[in-house]
């Protein structure tokens, strides 16, 4: 064990030292540690990762709340407002949309699911990631406003479409005997009272930071790791009352960031902290999420995963920007750069703690076939679509008057390096 977690950090360094090289392969961190997994583990049996079903699912826990909060707290409500009409609209109406679709199309195609089961699959299914087009992202040819709408709604949707799975999770349980007919109901209660919890949480410490920091009690410079250790309390307190941890942190994170007014930098140690766990996932998920999932690969999931990645994606995005001002062009490039992959993994690391069933455990192996194919499709086409894309963009789509590269909050990975970046700037941080 010890020789394998070695490994695990050697990996972790030498990506660190050739990342910057890297970007010239469009070879995204993603996209590297997936295929290590798989050829470190499955291929050559050098990586061996006897990880208890409770280590993995604590490690996906962790992630999703750091990474839920991070997302959140780093949205900045001030430069969303010029295009809040096209932001209402992809969260509000295209997620939706996705959601029932993936849901009747999971019902209609997969054998053996249904009800609950093809809730979990749409919603595992709808949050974006756009770490797996973090080319694309870094590209200046593509307009900062397109860049910026695809980054916005990538990190917002895994936040709004994690109560519906963990609602979905409840429900399955329930029609399969191993929670009580009531779990539904008990699971809507802690999806509220993690709600409103996190929303306290937030709101007081931020302004708690913001007071501290503003009368010199706080030093800035152990503020982020203050931060790291809120978002994990937020998830663990909210259990503890009988709320959803989940949820807590993800609210928490919208108040914390509208209340701290601290510099943007205290979050930088809880993104990196977020980002390396990220990448462990990512590993995670090639060594042995990938490989038991082979088995179960049908062409019933095969179908599925594409038409997940194509017009369970595209088609609520394009009802949803009818009357947007968007041309087609561009309404057909930000349905296509809505990948699946970390959020979608966490849920399916969940769900196979929670879904005890063959039947139901043959959802799975869709999330984990999707997602692979999301990481193939996605890391080839970036590059090449953002440029065609770019060169043929026209002036209507940089941006409303008033908008600056500077008030441009960008959530996604860069090219070679390892977090999830928002800068000043229009574009990811750099590795």
């Amino acid at each position: 064990m010890d020789g394998t977690f070695s490994l695990v950090l050697l990996l972790l360094f030498l990506w660190c030292l050739c990342s910057r090289r890297m970007e010239r392969f469009e070879l995204t961190a993603p996209a590297a540690f997936v295929l290590l997994g798989l050829l470190l583990g499955e291929g050559t049996g050098v990586l061996d990762l006897p990880l208890p079903h409770e280590t993995v699912k604590v490690l996906a826990e962790i992630t999703l709340v750091w990474v839920l909060f991070t997302d959140a707290s780093r949205l900045s409500f001030r430069a969303l407002r010029p295009e809040l009409g096209l932001y209402a609209r992809l969260l509000g109406i295209g997620l939706p949309l996705c959601v029932c679709l993936g849901t009747l199309l999971a019902a209609a195609l997969l054998p053996g699911v249904s009800g609950w089961a093809a809730l979990y699959v749409g919603a595992a299914l709808a949050p974006t990631d756009a770490a797996l087009g973090a080319t694309m992202m870094v590209n200046p040819v593509v307009p900062a406003r397109i860049r910026r709408l695809i980054n916005v709604e990538s990190g917002l949707n895994d936040g709004i479409a994690t109560p519906l799975v963990v609602l979905a999770l409840a429900g399955v349980s329930a029609a399969e005997g191993a929670a009580g007919p009531d779990a539904t109901g008990h699971a809507l209660v802690q999806l509220a009272v993690g709600a409103a919890y996190g929303a306290v949480v937030g709101l007081a410490a931020g302004w708690l930071l913001r007071t501290t920091l503003r009368n010199g009690w706080a030093a800035e410079d152990f503020a982020g790791a203050g931060v790291l250790a809120l978002a994990l309390l937020g998830y663990t307190s909210a259990l503890a009352i009988g709320g959803n941890g989940f949820v807590a942190a993800f609210v928490a994170g919208l108040a914390f960031g509208s209340t701290h007014g601290a510099p943007q930098r205290v979050l930088l140690y809880v993104e990196q902290t977020a980002s390396l766990f990220s990448v462990l996932v990512w590993l995670v998920f090639g060594a042995l999420l990938l490989p038991e999932a082979f088995g179960h690969f049908t062409w019933h999931t095969v179908v599925y995963a594409v038409l997940s990645l194509t017009v369970i994606r595209m088609l609520p995005v394009a009802l949803c920007l009818i009357g947007s001002g968007l041309d087609a062009r561009t309404v057909l490039f930000v349905g296509w750069f809505g990948p699946r992959g970390l959020a979608s993994i966490i849920f399916g690391l969940l769900a196979v703690e929670e879904l005890k069933t063959p039947d139901t455990q043959a959802v799975v192996p869709v999330v984990a076939c999707t997602v692979l194919l999301s990481v193939l499709a996605h890391g080839l086409t970036s590059a090449p679509l953002a440029n065609r894309y770019g060169k043929a963009a026209t002036t209507e789509d940089l941006g409303p008057a008033g908008t600056t590269e500077d008030e441009l909050p960008v959530r996604g990975m860069a090219a070679g390096g390892l977090h999830r970046g928002w800068r000043r700037g229009g574009g990811p941080a750099p590795s």
